[in-house]
């Protein structure tokens, strides 16, 4: 039996990575396009050779890892340079992400968490695609918590994904996770009994 590919999605601060560690837990596998993206740019790479030909030695830090902050503080306010830079490191995530998956046991439940798998195209290569779904609201101040932006910052952010509702067309199942982590457990669990009937896409 082959692997079963799940493609898990949301946006930025909707909880994927919670929903991601708690399929972990239950077994499956999990290939997570946020980890890899830092593994294809770290010192030595091509990956950073080629953000470096493209914005400058200014986005290093001074031991000469990636500058994420300074790098995101350049891509979020223009389209341009966030196509370029996605021009890199995409392809290089997705060649890593096959590796993992091909390193999985026969039978697993495979989970690709990938926040901009709408915006990429991806949908359509996953048996089953699963979306964290939150408001808005609450992504903007999970957002702002986070990672200490203003609000204008934070919105700019979401506004550089996909919209809620595109996502949301793109789905199979949709995780609420607007509410308490029993919740957001209960919406698991449920999922997990689904992933492992007889698969039958819908």
């Amino acid at each position: 039996m082959s692997v079963r590919r799940i493609g898990l999605t949301g946006g930025i601060a909707s909880g994927k990575s919670a929903v991601a560690e708690l399929l972990r837990a239950k077994g499956a596998v999990i290939v997570d396009a946020d980890v890899l993206a830092r593994e294809v740019v770290e010192p030595g790479t091509p990956g950073l050779a080629a953000i470096v030909d493209r914005f400058g030695r200014g986005v290093l830090l001074p031991d000469g890892r990636l500058d994420r902050a300074r790098l995101g503080q350049l891509v979020f306010s223009d389209a341009d340079a966030r196509a370029d830079l996605n021009a890199i490191v995409h392809p290089a995530v997705r060649r890593r992400a096959a590796e993992v998956e091909s390193d999985a046991p026969a039978g697993s439940v495979v989970v690709h968490a990938i926040p901009l798998l709408v915006e990429t195209g991806q949908a359509a290569s996953f048996d089953l695609v699963v979306v964290v779904d939150v408001d808005p609201t609450i992504q903007v101040d999970r957002l702002r918590a986070r990672n200490g932006l203003s609000r204008a910052d934070a919105e700019a952010r979401l506004a550089a994904q996909a919209s809620r509702e595109e996502r949301l067309r793109a789905a199979h199942v949709v995780i609420d996770n607007s509410g308490n982590r029993d919740a957001l457990e209960a919406q698991v669990d449920e999922l997990w009994r689904r992933l492992n009937r007889p698969f039958r896409r819908s």
